[in-house]
């Protein structure tokens, strides 16, 4: 598949968290081809079945969540706009950051340029002057006069990155929404390979919904679908500038397998085997507790689903300039579809918890 340019349509787009949609189109064309059934769960996230052809086949559910972090408008100051985050917005690299305002005042939705800004020091509480300038001090301008924003702009209004997807040397992408719309493009990656393969297991392959707020599109398809297996792929923390400890991982040196109790221990241990087999390289992702991801929803729901995370190593999470290497997705994905058909009908049968 190509994998870059449907990774950047995808780094394009918005699609906050319980407003995914934007982001719901372009997956669902690049998943049709390859899938045999599709859906919508009612909170919207995209559920995706490509068959196996055991009888009464087994379920295995990959979740990657679709929704991105953002921004929403509390006030307009004589046409300059205070915001709120939407998810985990770090507001120290706000400043300068290119956005657009999802307008829609005047009984049509527009979609303004705008950029956020900070008043200069000497305006702001002595406490902040030499500071990170916290999210309540910030405002949003779109050059217009303050009766157009107040004639367009709307309480409630989104507001999304506009950063254009940048193309690195060293086969690596930057943009925002990387996380996670890299782990869409893994199982992406994941349903192309399955193509050419035969297996005996039921996909469904879901883009969740609302992960970044509440996992709820985890709970709620994973309740619905009743997997036996699940996998949730999602980034992870790479080594960078001031991270460099046993959290972060090496960039562009393999997906990470999670390790820990919101795991199941026999899963690792067969991605493990499989990633050594196949001369896969990867990395070992100590997990003591919640796991941050949509593993955890999955694993509790209805009567509990043996789940397995898989990292892709990231720099500059919930930035706007987030960076990946395009090489950990195309691994990750390879990963998935081997697993997959080498699934056996009574897989879940030979499970144990090992303490």
């Amino acid at each position: 598949m190509e994998l870059t340019p449907f990774l950047k349509s995808l780094l394009s787009t918005s699609g906050l968290s319980a407003y995914e949609a934007p982001a719901a189109r372009i997956i669902e064309e690049a998943w049709k081809p390859l899938v045999d059934e599709i859906q919508y769960s009612k909170i919207g996230s995209l559920e995706a079945l490509k068959k196996g052809s055991a009888k009464n086949a087994p379920k295995i559910m990959l979740a990657a969540h679709m929704d991105a972090i953002g921004m929403m408008v509390t006030q307009n100051i004589g046409g300059f706009l205070r915001v709120t985050g939407v998810g985990g917005v770090d507001a120290r690299v706000l400043p300068g950051t290119p956005v657009t305002v999802h307008a829609t005042g005047g009984g049509k939705t527009e979609e303004l340029p705008g950029i956020v800004v900070q008043p200069p020091a000497r305006l702001l509480p002595a406490s902040m002057a030499d500071s990170p300038v916290p999210m309540d001090h910030l405002f949003i301008d779109t050059g217009l006069l303050p009766k157009d924003v107040a004639a367009k702009v709307q309480i409630g209004d989104l507001v999304s990155y506009a950063t254009e997807p940048t193309e690195l040397a060293g086969e690596a992408l930057a943009g925002h929404t990387i996380d996670n719309r890299a782990s869409v493009a893994v199982v992406t990656v994941a349903l192309d390979e399955l193509k050419k393969k035969s297996h005996a297991w039921d996909v469904w392959a879901v883009a969740t919904a609302q992960e970044e707020v509440s996992l709820g599109g985890a709970f709620t398809s994973a309740h619905s679908l009743r997997p036996d297996l699940a996998v949730a792929i999602d980034v992870t923390f790479a080594k960078g500038p001031g991270s460099n400890d046993w959290q972060t991982f090496p960039f562009g040196k393999g997906p990470t397998l999670g390790f820990g109790p919101n795991l199941h221990p026999f899963l690792f241990k067969k991605f493990e085997e499989l990633a050594k087999n196949l001369e896969i390289p990867y990395q070992t992702e100590v997990i003591p507790r919640h796991s941050g991801t949509d593993a955890y929803a999955m694993q509790v729901s209805a009567e509990g689903i043996p789940t397995m995370v898989i990292g892709i190593p990231l720099r500059y999470m919930h930035t706007p300039v987030e960076v990946v290497a395009l090489k950990d997705i195309q691994r990750a994905g390879r990963l998935l579809a081997e697993f997959i058909a080498a699934l056996e009908p009574d897989f879940v049968e030979k499970i144990i918890w090992e303490d």
